[in-house]
């Protein structure tokens, strides 16, 4: 079978630049045979930025790339000449990525706007050129500064689709028979548990050309906050979601309890879900009639708005999309950026093959210039410090 594209987590070794190094050189020109000191500073190493893109909607592209490098700053010269700074690396996600350190799972910081730039590692200073030590009293300083080193981290990058209406609800609830009804998206179909093993977006068209997105997440079961079924992979794509519809199937033998299920599991995942706007949909319900529908009504849930519908039969979709547009234009509707990352445990993620950290090796570029071998007191310097 075929390997999907949907990659929602990557591991990745960033380094940023050094600063390069001081130079310790002195001036010699004809006429002036003591100039003095006029070593320049050593360039800042590269940065390296995480940016928002709209452009990408996984993190398919990193998957391969497994070390980010910047470059480093280059060593000071001559006539107080700076080095070249190091160029920056820039890395492109997706909107709703969150990165966690790889090593604690602590969370380090999260990229929601296109063109969001976060600064990831910060390159090394540039050390000083020994002209900046000269004094009265110290007219030929033989020394400089290093530049600062380079920072290393592995971290976790996360996906966590970013969408106006999540549906939520058990295997077979018909989630991904709505979304191909409402939307152009053609999500995976069949009469069986763990249909969808990955999240599919739509746009759901709506009055006077204004639209919304819905996010088809794969099934949800008892326990699934402590791993079971698909587990953990698949609810951070929940938090993301502005509204969650719930969808529970009308010949399910308890709707009440179903309902409270799949909302505990929420909870247990992240306590700061239960704040989030819901929508229930009895699905499935072109096999009731009126009466029916009106005695299952007031067995409902009275704490969030319901609705019944039939994806197949096409019935209910109108008041649906009615219901959750009002929803989602509710003037105290703003929790999208209210969600709180939590710390992640590094464990409960499977890579393919082992992680391989490369060693930083010391690398400076020296100009022959950095030292004048006929200066006065060249012999006094230090071997590992000569030309």
């Amino acid at each position: 079978m075929a390997e999907s594209n949907f990659v929602d987590y990557v591991k990745i070794y960033c380094r940023s630049g050094k600063g390069g190094r001081g130079s310790s050189h002195f001036r010699r020109e004809k006429y002036i045979p003591k100039g003095g000191p006029d070593g320049g500073d050593g360039g800042r190493g590269g940065h390296v930025w995480l940016r928002g893109s709209r452009n990408y909607w996984t993190l398919l592209h990193l998957k391969y790339e497994r070390h980010i490098m910047a470059v480093n700053g280059s060593g000071g010269g001559a006539k107080r000449s700076t080095g070249k700074d190091g160029e920056d690396r820039i890395i492109d996600v997706p909107c709703g990525t969150v990165v966690y350190d790889a090593d604690t799972g602590d969370f380090i910081c999260d990229v929601t706007e296109d063109g969001q730039m976060v600064m990831l590692l910060k390159g090394g200073r540039g050390g000083q050129g020994n002209w900046h030590f000269k004094t009265s009293t110290n007219q030929a300083p033989r020394y400089s500064q290093p530049g600062e080193p380079a920072q290393e981290r592995t971290v976790i990058m996360q996906l966590k689709l970013l969408a106006d209406v999540g549906l939520v609800g058990f295997p077979n609830a018909g989630k991904s028979t709505l979304l191909s009804v409402l939307s152009a998206a053609k999500p995976k179909i069949g009469n069986y548990p763990f249909t969808t093993l990955e999240p599919n977006l739509g746009i759901v068209a709506y009055r006077d050309n204004r639209s919304f997105v819905m996010a088809d997440i794969p099934g949800i079961i008892e326990g699934a906050s402590e791993g079971k079924g698909l587990g953990l992979r698949f609810l951070r794509h929940i938090e993301r979601n502005s509204l969650l519809l719930f969808m529970i199937p009308a010949d399910s033998d308890d709707i009440r309890k179903e309902y409270e299920i799949l909302h505990n599991e929420l909870i247990k995942y992240n306590p700061d879900l239960s704040d989030k706007n819901r929508v229930l949909a009895i699905t499935k319900s072109d096999m009731l009639d009126d009466e029916l529908i009106r005695a299952m009504s007031e067995e409902l849930p009275e704490e969030i708005p319901s609705v019944f519908i039939s994806a197949v039969a096409q019935t209910g979709l109108a008041a649906l999309k009615d219901l959750l547009w009002r929803e989602l234009n509710r003037e105290t509707f703003h929790e999208v950026e209210r969600i709180v990352h939590k710390n992640i445990d590094v464990n409960a993620f499977q890579f393919d093959d082992d992680f391989v950290i490369p060693v930083i090796e010391d690398d400076d570029e020296w100009d022959d210039d950095d030292y004048d071998e006929d200066y006065e007191g060249y012999d006094e310097l230090p071997e590992d410090t000569r030309r």
